[in-house]
Parts: structure tokens; sequence; C-alpha cells
């Protein structure tokens, strides 16, 4: 059994710098949100390119994310997360020195190629470090941390931009990542100790070429689609994703009966709670995508609002987040088990639906208070997801496969939020641009538009709540093996730092 004396205390300063680089990770994606029209005025760029400047980064994100878990476990997942953070930071401040919107686009894309090696290796490497009774409490933290993030970032980048630091506008929204970055590195190199799968395992570029092509051919026409007018060749490049898909799947059952090294343990899917997981996580990953950039727009080119101010509006999420993650896992999840998440997804819901209700009634006069009761609802039920969903997930997974798990519960969640940024087109920008050329009032018309999509928001998590029936009733209680014990198992990396 594992016992304290084996676990040093310094695994709380790693995990301190994991959760640090994943805070770097999501406020990225949000406060870029929150400077869009700032990066819109300042570089010209299009609601395509802004798009693309939002969806660019997810896109290379979830097509690594698989091969980033995998790497982790071929090459060690410190190393990993230590070329993936120092990537990252190189590619921000690339990001914060770009010319031109395309150039914006290149860069970002890059950031989130970094970050697929990054991000996969924060979950591997806690579900290795930390023992089973310190998991629950350990993603806890986590997913409060997101909550936070979500919400934060808005905030942050909202003061970044309008603060305008030596005239540099939007720009320091990237750049405030170098510090960060560089910490990261000394301090991970320092405290994070090295694991990695227990046999020899080699990278599978043919299933990589195979996922990133079924990806890429689904993505692509969603970000590019309402630009070129939805044309025929975008239909049949989602239609040719399935088949796609089919194959990297019959491929990677004959690579796993060959040499045992897939790109992904098919055999993962086995694992209920695993399989169920990774469908809740893509149907939360779409509601998020589109909420996120819709809400900005709305408040900021709708509304006309400040960035400061539409970021000071989402603190009641954050809060309802924050509040919520902890309750759950410390005190409901243990009693309740999956009841607590399709709890959470239904208040989510009901929160939704208050929302829209107070947009159809006040229109282009609502006010910052009047959106404070529907956020803190909405808020509430993300944080009875969010926090408790990956303990779930990953609760039965081996622990020798925790990189290539983690890195497709991550693919999963950025494939949904690629999928509602693309879907964005559809639920908001094709309607705002309708309702443009009717002439009516840009908050009227920015209005409908966000009540449209938040009926898309609602639906999302309704079908969440369908998915989380396959969910296990209660948390699996999983111990790391004892080496004294399992002699046969010593070679897996041992859950102690050693400097």
């Amino acid at each position: 059994m594992t016992t304290q004396e084996t676990l040093d205390p310094r695994r709380w300063l790693a995990l301190a710098v994991v959760m640090t680089a994943s805070l770097m990770d999501m406020v990225d994606v949000t406060i870029v949100n929150i400077a869009v029209p700032s990066i819109q005025r300042d570089t010209g760029a299009s609601f395509g390119a802004v798009q693309w400047i939002t969806a660019g980064y997810a896109l290379t994100f979830a097509i690594g994310l698989i091969t980033g878990g995998r790497l982790g476990d071929i090459f060690g997942r410190k190393r990993l997360f230590l070329l993936g953070i120092g990537g990252f930071t190189l590619a921000s401040a690339l990001c914060g020195f770009a010319a031109n919107p395309d150039m914006l686009v290149a860069t970002r894309m890059l950031q989130g190629a970094a970050a697929a090696l990054m991000v996969p290796q924060v979950l591997a490497i806690i579900h290795t470090t930390f023992p089973a009774e310190e998991r629950g409490r350990v993603f806890g933290m986590f997913g409060a941390m997101i909550g936070v993030g979500a919400v934060g970032g808005p905030i942050f980048g909202a003061l970044l931009t309008q603060w305008n630091l030596f005239g540099l506008e939007w720009r320091p929204i990237f750049l405030i990542n170098l510090p960060l970055g560089i910490a990261g590195l000394v301090l991970g190199f320092r405290y994070i100790t090295e694991s990695r799968a227990p046999k020899a395992l080699r990278l599978d570029l043919g299933g990589v070429a195979l996922a990133s092509a079924a990806l890429l051919m689904l993505l692509y026409p969603l970000m590019q689609g309402r630009q070129s007018g939805w044309p025929l060749w975008g239909f049949l490049s989602m239609a040719a994703s399935v088949p796609t898909g089919w194959l990297f799947v019959r491929y990677e059952r004959a690579k796993g009966r060959r040499d045992g090294s897939p790109l992904v343990e098919l055999s993962l899917f086995r694992v209920k709670s695993f399989a169920a997981g990774i469908g809740v996580q893509l149907a939360h990953g779409v509601l998020c995508g589109i909420f996120f950039l819709v809400w900005t727009l709305y408040m900021q080119l709708g509304l006309g609002w400040s960035p400061l101010h539409a970021g000071l509006t989402g603190v009641p999420f954050a809060v309802g987040v924050s509040g919520a993650a902890g309750l759950s896992v410390q005190l409901l999840v243990p009693r309740f088990g999956r009841k607590v998440l399709q709890a959470g997804a239904l208040v989510m819901a009901a929160g939704v639906l208050l929302y829209l209700a107070e947009v159809q009634r006040y229109g282009g006069g609502i006010h910052s208070w009047q959106m404070v009761l529907p956020l803190l609802v909405m808020g509430a039920g993300m944080g009875l997801i969010v926090a408790p969903l990956t303990d779930l997930v990953l609760s039965e997974v081996p622990r020798e496969h925790a990189g290539s798990a983690s890195g497709l519960i991550n693919t999963t969640m950025q494939l949904g939020a690629a999928l509602g940024m693309g879907l964005v087109s559809v639920s908001f920008l094709d309607p705002v641009a309708h309702g443009m050329r009717t002439g009516r009032p840009t908050p009227e018309v920015f209005g409908g538009a966000f009540s449209d999509s938040l009926w898309w928001v609602a639906a999302g998590l309704l079908l969440a709540f369908g998915l989380m029936f396959a969910l296990p009733r209660k948390p699996a209680a999983t111990e790391l093996p004892d080496p004294a014990v399992e002699p046969a198992q010593a070679d897996r990396p041992v859950p102690a730092l050693t400097g």
C-alpha cells in the first residue's frame, strides 16, 4: 500500500507548476475573446479572421493532443511538459508582436501546437504523482481553477486591453505569458519528477497522420465555410472525415495487435466510465466553445460595453463555479456520485434559460445587474460538472495509459470547443449578418443572435445530461501499486518526487 512516507511533500509544488501551466492555457483562450474588438480595430481583422484567431488555436490543439499525450508516455512526461511550456512561451511572444491578422492566426496555431505538448502531461503527472485518496481533492482544485480561469481571464484581459500599456493595445494579453512561462520552466525542471510508460513504446506515425487528417477534414470546413459561402467541398470534406476516422480505428486495432504501440489505446473505450466521460466532454466542449465567444461579442459589439465592463459582468459566473466546484468534490460526489453532475447539467441549463428570458425581456437596455442571477446559476451548474468529471473519467484508467487517456480527454474537450467555435458561424454570425441587412438596431440584432445561440447551449447541456446516465454511479477508488507488494510492476514511475 502507498504510505505517506513514500510521498514527497514537494509534489504539491509540482502541482502548483502544472496547474499554473493549465491556467496559462485556459486564460489564453478566454483572454483573447475579450480583446477581439481591440484586435479588430488595431489590425483590421474581419469576422472570419477573428474566428480563426480563436478557433485556430483550438484546431491545432485538438489535432496535436493525442500525439502529445503519447509522446509523454514514450519520452517522459516531464520532458514533454518542459518542451511544451517553452514552445508556448515563445509562441506567446510571437503573438504579441504579430504585425497583421494573418501572422496572428499563424502564431496562434503555433501556440495551440505547443499547448498540445504541454497540457496532456498535466493530468498524466497528477495521475501518476498523487495517490487515489488525494486525487479527488487535487481534481477539485483543478476544476475550480478552470472555472476561475474561464472568467478571470476576461477580467485580466480587459484590464490589460483598457490600460493600453505602453501603447501596445491588445498585445500584453500574450506578452504576460513570458514571465509565467519562464518561471514554469525553471520550477518545473526543479520539482517535477520524470515518469513514462513502463514498457517500450514507439510513436505511431500512421495513426498520427490518419487522426490529424480526420480532425482537419471535419474542422477546417466549419472554420472556413462561412467565409467561402459554404461550398460543396466543405460538406464533402466533413462527410469524408467519417470513413477516415473509421480507417484510423481499423489501423489502430491492427497496430495494437502487431507491436502494442498504437497512438490510441482503444481498450480504454472498454472502460465504461472513460467512454461515457468522453461523450460528456465533447458535449461540454461544444457548448463552451459557442457560449464564451458569443457572449463576449454580444456584450462588446452588440451592447457597446467596454472590455472592463464586459469582463466584470462575468464575476458572478466565476463565483458560482468556484463555490460549486469545491462543494461538489468534497461533500456531494462522495455521497451522491453521478447525480451531482446530472444536477449540474440541469442547473446550468436552467441558468441558460433564465439568461435567455432576461435578454428577451430587456433587449438592448439590459444592465449587468440583470445578468447576475442567470450567470451565478450557470456558474454553479458548471462547477458541479467540471470539478468531479475528470476524476470520474480517469479513475478506472490503468496508470501506464495515463498520458494517452489524458490526451484523449483534452482532445475531446478541444475538439468540442473547435466544433462550437465553428458553429458560431451558424448560431450567431449568420443571424447577425442577416439582421444587419434588414437595418434593425445593432443591440436588437446582436440580442436576437445571442438568444439563438443560447438555445444551442441549452440543447448541448440536455445531451450531456443524457450521456451522464452511462457514468458510474460513484467514482471508483483506486490505489497506486506498491513496488514492494507488486514487484513485477517495479518499473512503473514511482509516485514520489525526487528532485
